[in-house]
């Protein structure tokens, strides 16, 4: 670094194309690859920034790797990354410094106009798991002329309980084939590999395969390849952020989009979408329901409005960029960039807007293009239509409404009227308002301190008895759990919310900070609520076996953790549970609780892991990790689906009552 350039310590290095990484891997020697896992490790503390905007990283005396990102601060070219030694570009200083650095998120790809759509901001939204998608195919992924071993089949069929006759007339091309299997190889190799062994060369081989699936027209496999990159990173460097179990579900997203893309006659929808599409929608008149803050671990966040048609459509206004807390924070008030609407977002959702012009996404989010006008006009309480429908039917038939049709899961909120129960844990219980209701646990709907969510629920859960109306997004990866967005009192109750007038009605969870004012006074409390509230320093009684978590108790955990043992140890870490009696034990309380699909999807896969066949010379006959793949993905297909059904059934309530 030259002295008129001064270096500044301690640089973050800036995020990288993951198809610059996988060249940059892929041009090393097999024996430079030896070491890159070990490189990678102790370039990171060393980087130091130039006033040019550089990032430079030394090695030894000999060597200097110089990163210089482009406009938008991303290494986005190969030719952005240079090495000063001999070997360069294809040396091991390089390829260190890229896999040191962050995974940058895939460039939208360009559009010829201003009614092509818009670069989805909102990230976690944009490539959903279907549910309902979980047929596996009938043909090999790696080779999709070869048809399935049968027995294998037999399995996913059974795992899936799918009709293969309800699929489609294949209608995907060559490339995107070719790309799907090409994902599903390099997914099954890191499967079998673990944590453990999944080091920077095996992560490569899915970087590259997610850019060939990109460059393919395959949006949705490539962002599962990343997640699993992501998920793959953190778990090695072991981050505290990283569940093992987010990973996992990663891992069958990843292996069920390649699976069923790679068969060819999966739907064409399965591809995804890089940009959210916007189609004309005429004149709307639309009406606030809440805000929702976003804060996300990928680096974005903003504010989200839920707004309602009066024909009872699901719509929203979102405001998400680059940023962090104090985006989140402060978005709640910005304006809404909608047509020249002279709203904010506070404003918005206590109020409404009649539209002109509108364009309208497939999940409901209105678009802001130059022919949008937008007017604000008079809000309603929840107390009226369109927002009272949301509270007139049962819980359960919202739920079951949400899983059948899981495209308009993000759009639509779920509104019910609760009682209070009080504190459990880290959530609140409270029970449907309505004969033989279920108990509900009201969990945040983001847990970081700073946002109001649990300081709201705290001051919730320390009136047993109150009765208000919920609106919020049910959690469908547990059992009769609902993350709330806003609460408002219950028309024509005595022991409810007391909300000021300019709240119409309503309280933000996200925004809003309920104060003791906001509560009615314990004198009006139900007798036997009163009676039963314990004191502020007592300790938290036991839950009743009615509470308890149908997940948590059934014995699907033991299915569970045979997957996760397998993405943290690999192939060779499941096989060490197929010896002795570990595997029959594990058998029994599956079987005696009817779960015996679920036995025996846990056997086979067992049985795979640790099937090696060798030849006279100790040789490997079949080094595929295909097999153990099918194996894994089929077990893990039969478990979502029937935790699906355990959570569907936490919510139907006593039916005695």
């Amino acid at each position: 670094m030259s002295p008129d350039n001064p270096a500044v310590p301690g640089t973050v290095l800036p995020p990288v194309a993951p198809e610059v990484l996988a060249e940059a891997v892929e041009n090393l020697t097999a024996r430079l690859r030896k070491k890159l896992d070990a490189a990678i490790a102790a370039c990171g503390a060393d980087a130091v920034r130039g006033a040019d905007g550089s990032t430079c990283v030394r090695f030894g005396e000999d060597a200097l790797v110089t990163l210089r990102p482009g406009p938008d601060g991303t290494v986005s070219e190969a030719g952005q990354a240079v090495c000063g030694c001999l070997l360069a570009p294809r040396c091991l200083h390089r390829a260190a410094v890229l896999g040191a650095a962050p995974l940058a998120d895939p460039a939208p790809p360009p559009t010829s106009g201003e009614a092509g759509g818009e670069p989805d901001r909102t990230p976690g939204l944009e490539h959903e798991p279907d549910p309902d998608a979980d047929a596996l195919p009938e043909s090999d992924p790696a080779d999709p002329a070869r048809p399935a071993d049968p027995a294998r089949q037999a399995e996913a069929a059974e795992a899936a309980d799918a009709d293969a006759g309800a699929q489609g007339p294949p209608a995907l091309t060559d490339d995107q084939t070719r790309a799907a299997a090409a994902l599903w190889r390099a997914a099954a190799e890191a499967l079998a590999a673990g944590v453990t062994a999944a080091g920077a060369v095996a992560q490569a081989e899915l970087l590259r395969a997610a850019h060939t699936a990109r460059v393919a027209g395959i949006p949705r496999g490539e962002a599962a390849a990343l997640r699993v990159v992501r998920g793959l990173r953190a778990a090695r460097d072991r981050q505290a952020a990283q569940k093992l179990g987010d990973l996992t579900e990663g891992f069958r997203e990843l292996l069920r989009t390649a699976a069923l893309l790679a068969a060819g006659t999966a739907d064409p929808a399965l591809t995804g979408t890089a940009r959210r599409a916007y189609t004309p929608g005429g004149s709307l008149q639309v009406y606030g329901l809440c805000r929702e803050p976003v804060l996300t671990a990928t680096g974005y966040a903003g504010v989200v409005t839920h707004l309602l048609a009066g024909d009872g459509s699901p719509y929203s206004v979102s405001d998400v960029r680059p940023g962090g807390l104090a985006r989140a924070r402060g978005a709640g008030a910005a304006s809404v960039a909608l047509g020249g609407a002279v709203l904010d977002h506070a404003g918005l959702a206590r109020g409404g807007l009649r539209v002109a012009g509108a364009t309208v996404s497939a999940d409901g989010r209105l678009g802001s293009g130059r022919g949008v006008r937008a007017t604000p006009v008079r809000g309603t309480p929840w107390s009226e239509q369109p927002a009272a429908a949301l509270f007139g039917r049962p819980a359960a038939e919202a739920v079951a409404a949400r899983q059948a049709d899981p495209d308009g899961a993000e759009a639509a909120l779920l509104g019910c009227e609760v009682v209070v129960v009080g504190p459990a844990g880290d959530h609140v219980l409270v029970r449907e308002a309505r004969p033989g209701g279920p108990l509900l646990r009201l969990r945040p709907a983001h847990p970081h301190p700073e946002l109001a969510h649990t300081d709201n629920l705290r001051r919730i859960a320390a009136h047993p008895g109150l009765l208000l109306r919920v609106l919020g997004r049910p959690d469908l990866d547990r059992a009769a759990s609902l993350r709330p967005l806003a609460v408002g009192p219950v028309p024509g109750a005595a022991y409810t919310l007391r909300l000021p007038e300019e709240w119409l009605d309503r309280a933000d969870l996200g925004y809003d900070r309920l104060q003791g004012s906001h509560f009615p006074p314990a004198a009006d409390a139900p007798a036997a609520q009163a009676a039963d509230t314990p004191a502020a320093d007592a300790p938290a009684p036991d839950l009743p076996a009615a509470v308890r978590d149908p997940l948590a108790d059934s014995p699907l955990w033991r299915v569970r953790r045979l997957l996760e043992t397998g993405v943290a140890g690999g192939r060779r870490a499941v096989a060490e549970t197929a010896r002795g009696d570990a595997s029959r034990t594990a058998q029994g309380p599956l079987r005696r609780a009817g779960l015996g699909a679920a036995a025996e999807l846990a056997a086979a896969l067992r049985a795979e892991a640790d099937r090696r066949p060798r030849d006279a010379f100790g040789r490997l006959t079949d080094p595929s990790a295909d097999g153990y793949a099918w194996a894994w993905l089929a077990a893990a297909t039969h478990l979502a689906a029937a935790e699906r059904s355990l959570v569907a059934a936490s919510w139907e309530g006593s039916r005695d009552a």
